[in-house]
């Protein structure tokens, strides 16, 4: 893993109609000819993305998306591929040609920003063309602009530099378990190697974590489950936080002595990517499941599954045998979930290790609106194997759900 994976950089998506030259935006922002350029109307027909550095701000992904105008029937579905975008953009930028000027389409999507609380920037291209006197803040209902030249590289400067105002602080939480663990204290963290361990590498996860401990100062020992007694003999102090695999849960918390903090990778990021007590309300909701009722496995990417497969055999398993009966299960991978969400009793959504924090909570913010309870793996595991109430003991504002 040598480069920030996606899920921690920050998104920036390009929106506009056809032909206001957002493609040859993204070239100019990363100094690349990334983007297919031509004067063919909707020449960009999926969202596209590449990852850079854009400094101060750091790891981005910038996200090209297909015009706002496009017509026809495949028109309106590159439109809604085109919107779908927002639920993982941390910062929006609007690229306008000034001799098309400002319509409703640019209007509704400002609207549509402003009701997910998006920072979004105007960006007035095209001003090697064209001589801009218009105030088009005024005409896009406030927002800030900067006018640019993305084939001169004129105003690109002044646009980083707004985009470094305007990214959100809070895009993504401040540490991943570092403020679990004193600096030089130890965190032992036990990785299972098993079918589904990728060759030669730990899981995303794993890794994300054991760097987020380094940044930290802390003291970090990666164990196998059945090597993890072993190893905490070998301390001279009891570690200050072991964490562990969900699908090794039991036998971590059995082997790992009484007082000790211990929680799961999942349940970590259940907190770094989401938001941890929304999460546990969610597991709470299995003692209202009967037989029948409608349960949706989501997961976040697709991915190889193998014998025993965690989202499609165990934990349906265990909540059969939570409900004393079958369920209706249903699966969704990838950037989408079900339209029909409302219909369904239970959301029990993967450890959201590739997407970023904002879809993550934007996914449970469509579980919510649709009155449906939401919980990741890592929760749902230690809940149905009655170990919760240890794994969230490093947080002691969650735990409180649970008594409540």
């Amino acid at each position: 893993m040598n480069e920030t994976p996606r899920s921690g950089r920050l998104h920036i998506a390009l929106f506009g109609r056809r032909n206001a030259g957002k493609s040859s935006l993204i070239n100019a922002l990363t100094s690349q000819e990334l983007a297919i350029v031509s004067p063919v109307a909707g020449t960009t027909t999926d969202p596209v993305y590449k990852s850079m550095e854009i400094l101060p701000i750091g790891p981005v992904v910038l996200i090209d998306t297909a015009g706002l105008d496009d017509e026809g029937e495949l028109g309106a579905k590159r439109v809604a591929k085109s919107m779908a975008v927002l639920a993982k953009t941390d910062l929006a930028l609007l690229v306008i040609d000034p001799e098309q000027g400002v319509n409703q389409t640019e209007l509704e999507l400002v609207e549509t920003i402003k009701q997910k609380k998006l920072p979004v920037i105007g960006v007035i291209n095209k001003t090697d063309l064209y001589e801009v006197n218009t105030d088009f803040s005024e005409q896009l209902a406030g927002i800030p602009t900067v006018k640019v030249s993305a084939r001169t590289g004129r105003g690109l400067t002044e646009l980083k530099q707004m985009m470094v105002q305007l990214a959100p602080k809070d895009w993504t939480a401040p540490t991943i378990a570092g403020d679990l663990v004193p600096p030089g204290e130890v965190a032992v963290l036990v990785c299972p190697i098993d079918l589904a361990a990728p060759k030669g590498r730990l899981i995303l996860p794993q890794v994300q974590t054991i760097r987020d401990m380094l940044d930290h100062d802390c003291l970090t020992m990666v164990v196998k489950e059945r090597e993890l007694k072993a190893a905490l003999n070998k301390l001279k102090k009891p570690p200050a936080l072991v964490i562990t695999d969900s699908q090794v849960f039991s036998k971590v918390d059995a082997d790992t002595p009484p007082g000790v903090p211990m929680t799961s990778f999942s349940i970590l990021f259940a907190r770094y990517q989401g938001d941890l007590a929304t999460l546990v309300s969610g597991a709470l909701a299995v003692e209202d499941l009967e037989p029948g009722d409608k349960v949706l496995i989501a997961e976040a990417c697709t991915h190889h599954r193998v014998a025993d497969d965690i989202g499609t055999v165990k934990i349906p398993r265990w909540l059969r045998q939570s409900v004393g009966g079958e369920l209706d299960f249903h699966w969704s991978s990838g950037i989408e979930m079900p339209s029909d969400l409302e219909s369904y009793k239970l959301v029990v959504h993967c450890g959201a290790c590739m997407i970023n924090r904002r879809e993550m909570l934007s996914r449970m913010m469509t579980a919510g609106a649709a009155g449906v309870p939401i919980v990741n793996y890592g929760v749902i595991i230690a809940y149905m194997l009655g170990i919760l109430r240890r794994a969230l003991e490093p947080f002691p504002d969650v735990l409180a759900l649970l008594d409540n």
